[in-house]
């Protein structure tokens, strides 16, 4: 089976939400030596000429992609920037596929610097992309932080030698906690299957993309993820499918497979005085429909639901996630309450085309945490608006000091009139 790493950093980036934390603040001189370390990769070859992207070239794409992501790098990570097909134009396949050099050195972003270096590129040679992830592996180094490669490119590698994917299981093997993941400007099925060998060789990402925006926002998203790494490893569980089976866990991260349409659930703990935060994220690992739900929902003992998460979306994706937040009221004076059982179901609304395998099921990765729960009751509210009359009569004063406002300035309003 394969795990894949981007469903635990979306589910533990949605469970530091839930608790209401942010992140380490950043030294002002700029990124330590173990914040995490990006490479992006970029196709420059003959065939990013084309014109099948809102109009315009997918090099022209590309490079507005780039001017957005490099303006919206987070402080504490550092960025660098490799090309491959960029500055060979001959027929020499020996010379064109070992054609990819650094154009950006890996380290604080200089946004001008990084702008010009991508702005002087255009459309060359040829596809050397094993050989490009291989210099990317060395731009990152070993000096510590998480490491990632987001590929981009339009089309497989065209040199045959070394193949991307075997390149791909060899950085991976090397145990340098090395994550890439690819996007791809063309929608044919040869350059998918090799960009989603590539990532899951090392627990990417694969995504195919078809707009400006699409692109600019996936990777602004993968550089955004390789901020929160995720300190523990997964462990695996196998949900039931039904409250009374389900395995008992804790605090951690969890990961298991789902089926189209099935329900997971699982056990927790919760002693008196406790909050449990849950957060479950389903990967879209093929192709599927293009409208989809996340759920997951906390029962008690007695199968009444306690609380629930929800989260939908239209269109492509390859992570939902939903959470949510139950807290277990401290124990009384005498009271000698053991801790509640409560039982987590997961589950989601996927649906595929019918030529879509169905097996293995698609990954869920399930991030548990149980904290102090918070003091005032106003703090107990679910993950979420939140609930009671609490919630209502907040909305009704909102409601009527609006109210009397937009009156008070309308009267005002005809009263000037009236005066001129």
């Amino acid at each position: 089976m394969i795990i894949t790493r981007r469903l635990a950093a979306g589910a533990c980036a949605l469970l530091a939400a839930l608790a209401g934390g942010a992140g380490p603040a950043q030294a002002a001189d700029g990124p330590s030596k173990d914040s995490p370390k990006v490479e992006l990769v970029l196709d420059v070859s003959g065939s990013m000429r084309a014109r099948d992207i809102d109009g315009q070239s997918r090099m022209a794409a590309a490079q507005q992609a780039f001017n957005e992501v490099i303006d919206a790098v987070p402080q504490g990570v550092r960025l660098g920037i490799r090309t491959l097909g960029a500055h060979y134009p001959g027929d020499d396949k020996a010379i064109g596929c070992r054609d990819s050099k650094q154009e950006y050195p890996v380290g604080q972003v200089d946004r001008t610097e990084a702008k010009a270096a991508v702005a002087a590129l255009r459309p060359t040679g040829w596809t050397p992309i094993g050989y490009a992830l291989r210099g990317a592996d060395q731009d990152l180094g070993t000096d510590g932080g998480t490491r990632r490669i987001v590929l981009i490119t339009d089309g497989e590698d065209s040199c045959g030698r070394p193949d991307p994917c075997d390149v791909a299981r060899e950085l991976a093997a090397k145990g340098t906690h090395l994550t890439i993941d690819t996007l791809g400007l063309a929608h044919d099925d040869k350059t998918r299957e090799q960009l989603s060998c590539i990532a899951e060789a090392t627990g990417g990402t694969y995504t195919t993309v078809r707009h400006t925006k699409e692109l600019s926002g996936r990777i602004k998203q993968l550089v955004r993820r390789s901020d929160t790494p995720v300190d523990e490893a997964p462990k695996p569980a196998k949900g039931a499918n039904e409250c009374a089976t389900a395995p008992e866990i804790g605090a951690g991260v969890w990961t298991d497979r789902a089926t189209f349409g099935e329900h997971r659930w699982y056990r927790v703990k919760v002693r008196p005085g406790q909050e449990l935060r849950a957060a479950a994220s389903v990967a879209a690992d093929r192709q599927v429909d293009r409208d989809y739900g996340v759920l997951v929902r906390a029962v008690g003992e007695n199968g009444q639901e306690l609380v629930r998460g929800s989260d939908a979306g239209s269109g492509r994706t390859d992570v939902m996630a939903s959470g949510l937040r139950y807290p277990v009221g401290k124990a009384r004076k005498g009271d000698d309450r053991d801790a509640r059982s409560v039982c987590l179901e997961v589950s989601s609304s996927f649906s595929a085309p019918a030529n879509v395998k169905r097996d293995p099921g698609l990954p869920v990765e399930l991030a548990v945490d149980l904290a102090d729960a918070p003091d005032k009751p106003s703090d107990l509210a679910a993950f979420g608006l939140g609930r009671g009359w609490v919630l209502l009569a907040v909305l009704g004063v909102t409601g009527l000091v609006a109210g009397l406002l937009w009156g008070w300035l309308a009267r005002w309003r005809v009263a000037v009139r009236r005066e001129n």
